[in-house]
């Protein structure tokens, strides 16, 4: 048998209770993707809410007829008024449209002009044109969307306003086309 030699093993140095964690040498890559995303979001929204809606034409300026209202025929028209318990008041005018066009109109836009004779402008009022589809028990309407004009077709409309102004002459306000749909 062998001797052992009977130096001891040289002492080895304690174990540290904490380590410290090696320095960082990579480059943060993903935190600076998820800044650039977050930044390219936020601009995003701030350009988008930054946007003014595109001016439409002026309330009190009289547009141009569409191109095909000349085959659009208005006749019988007549105006009425009803009140309400609360004060109210609203404003019809009905009357009778056909369509001597070649086209199947899917809708309409009216502009009506209230005249008055106090030399101030004429109150005009934007909006779709309804047709009548019941009378009984009430009157009742819907878009010309729902009840298209075939060529040759007619039909009874309403047109309803609720705020026209007491300077208004009372006298039948003009109805001019302004925007006609058509397929």
């Amino acid at each position: 048998m062998q001797e052992l030699d009977p130096k001891p093993f040289p002492p080895s140095p304690p174990a540290p209770l904490f380590k410290e964690p090696a320095p960082a040498r990579n480059f943060p890559t993903t935190a600076v993707i998820i800044a650039a995303v977050a930044i390219t979001i936020l601009v995003a929204v701030l350009v988008l809410l930054g946007r003014r809606p595109e001016a439409g034409p002026s309330p009190n300026r009289i547009l141009p007829a569409a191109a095909y209202a000349p085959n659009l025929v208005l006749s019988n028209l007549q105006m009425s008024e009803s009140s309400s318990m609360s004060g109210g008041k609203q404003t019809y005018v009905e009357g009778h449209i056909a369509n001597h066009g070649p086209a199947t109109v899917t809708g309409i836009t009216v502009q009506v002009i209230f005249a008055n004779d106090v030399r101030m402008p004429p109150q005009i009022e934007t909006g779709p044109l309804n047709m009548i589809y019941m009378r009984e028990p009430y009157v009742d309407t819907r878009p010309v969307s729902a009840s298209p004009l075939a060529p040759g077709a007619d039909g009874d409309f309403r047109l309803i306003f609720d705020d026209v102004n007491e300077n208004w002459n009372q006298q039948l306000p003009q109805i001019h086309l302004t925007n006609v749909a058509t397929r």
